[in-house]
């Protein structure tokens, strides 16, 4: 009885040192991965990303907060998550044809006088040219892309329900495409997230150039301009 206690004490005790040293493993890994998103930030060269992605993945919020004792905003590192995102989804993207691909508009793009109406499909461009969705839709539909103006989430999982894209492109305020991206992951889809340059309900504005370089392929993702660099 006596050896099965000892046995028993022993057990606890390897137990805790282990949950100790997995629990300092992952604190390492999250300063390590904060270090390298901040330096990755400050400098625009991303350094060993896939040990921040692995980081970002087991202890997000840790790395949140020694992000946040670094100097980086909880805004600057959740866009550089999105802008991460669309590196490593970037050749898988490129290689599906675009008859395969959607492309998702938030319906705060257009203009206060817009015309159009909310159908089962989203709102149907009229081609109006009051705002630039209906200078640019034309040319992304001529590729081959299915082009939704939606008013949110809800439309988005009907109509990828609907239509089965293998992949999409959404727009959206910051915290609307980190959620999409996360949603599309969860759907085994291949996404590209675009952040609007302002948060509104109306007439808000992206640079659609990151639109269309993303939507004919091959785009220099380095290149592109932040949100906060368009500023």
């Amino acid at each position: 009885m006596a050896f099965d206690l000892f046995s028993l004490d022993q057990l606890i005790l390897v137990l805790g040192q282990i949950t100790l040293l997995v629990l300092a493993g992952l604190l390492i890994l999250a300063l390590i991965s904060a270090i390298l998103i901040v330096f990755s930030i400050r400098t625009g060269r991303m350094v060993f990303p896939h040990l921040f992605l692995a980081g970002m993945a087991l202890v997000e919020g840790v790395i949140r907060a020694f992000c946040g004792l670094l100097g980086v905003e909880d805004r600057e590192l959740t866009e550089f998550v999105i802008r991460l995102h669309n590196r490593f989804n970037q050749g898988k993207f490129d290689r599906i044809p675009a008859k395969d691909k959607a492309i998702f508009l938030p319906q705060c793009l257009r203009s206060a006088k817009c015309p159009a109406h909310l159908t089962p499909e989203g709102l149907i461009c009229q081609r109006c040219m009051l705002c630039d969705i209906g200078r640019s839709i034309d040319a992304l539909e001529a590729q081959g892309y299915h082009v939704h103006i939606v008013p949110g989430s809800t439309f988005i999982k009907r109509l990828v329900k609907a239509e089965k894209p293998k992949a999409i492109i959404g727009v959206g305020c910051l915290m609307e495409v980190r959620e999409g991206l996360m949603l599309a992951d969860r759907l085994g889809l291949v996404s590209m997230g675009v952040i609007t340059l302002k948060d509104g309900c109306i007439e808000t504005l992206v640079n659609w150039t990151i639109i269309n370089e993303l939507a004919a392929g091959g785009a220099n993702l380095e290149a592109l301009p932040s949100v906060k660099a368009i500023e």
